[in-house]
C-alpha cells in the first residue's frame, strides 16, 4: 500500500502544479510542469492510476489501464492539440520543442513564452483541482478497508 502510495503521490502533485498553470483557451501554458511535458495533467492521472494499481496489488488491472489509458486519452490528447494548433501560432515551436507525454529532465528557456506566469493557487481553485486529492484519499481509504477485511 505505502509503495502504492508513492507513485500516487507525483501524480497528485504534477496535477496540482499543472493546474494552477494552465489558463485554458485564454494562453499557451508553457510554464512550470509545462516546461517538461505538454500533458502534465494526464500524465499526472496515469501515474495516479498505475499507484492504485501498485496499492491494489494487481498487474493485470496495471496492464488494463495503461491499454484504456491510450486508448482514450490519445484521440483526446491529439484533438486538443489540433485545437491549440488553430488557437496559438506559438504550439507549433513549443511541440517541437517539449515531449506529448513522458518528461524530459531539462528545461530550454525557450519554451516559456511572454505570456507565461508562475503557479497560480486562484487557478488551481478555479479548476477545482482539489477534487483530486479527495478522490485519492477516498481510494486510498477504500484500498485500506478492503486490506483489513481480507486480512484472515
Amino acid at each position: 500500500m505505502l509503495l502504492g502510495g508513492l507513485v500516487v503521490a507525483p501524480g497528485l502533485l504534477l496535477r496540482a502544479l499543472a493546474s494552477g498553470h494552465v489558463r485554458k483557451n485564454e494562453a499557451l501554458a508553457t510554464s512550470g510542469p509545462y516546461a517538461y511535458t505538454r500533458n502534465p495533467l494526464y500524465l499526472g492521472s496515469l501515474l495516479m492510476g498505475l499507484g492504485f494499481c501498485v496499492a491494489a496489488r494487481s498487474w493485470w488491472v496495471g496492464v488494463a489501464l495503461v491499454a484504456m489509458f491510450f486508448a482514450i486519452y490519445l484521440p483526446v490528447i491529439r484533438g486538443e492539440e489540433d485545437f491549440l494548433r488553430r488557437r496559438f501560432p506559438e504550439f507549433e515551436e513549443y511541440a517541437r520543442r517539449v515531449p506529448r507525454m513522458l518528461p524530459r529532465f531539462y528545461r530550454e528557456p525557450e519554451t516559456l513564452a511572454e505570456n507565461s506566469s508562475g503557479f497560480s493557487w486562484d487557478l488551481y481553485w478555479q479548476h477545482r483541482e482539489y477534487n483530486a486529492l479527495l478522490g485519492v484519499a477516498a481510494m486510498m481509504a477504500g484500498l485500506v478497508v478492503k486490506r483489513m477485511l481480507l486480512q484472515p
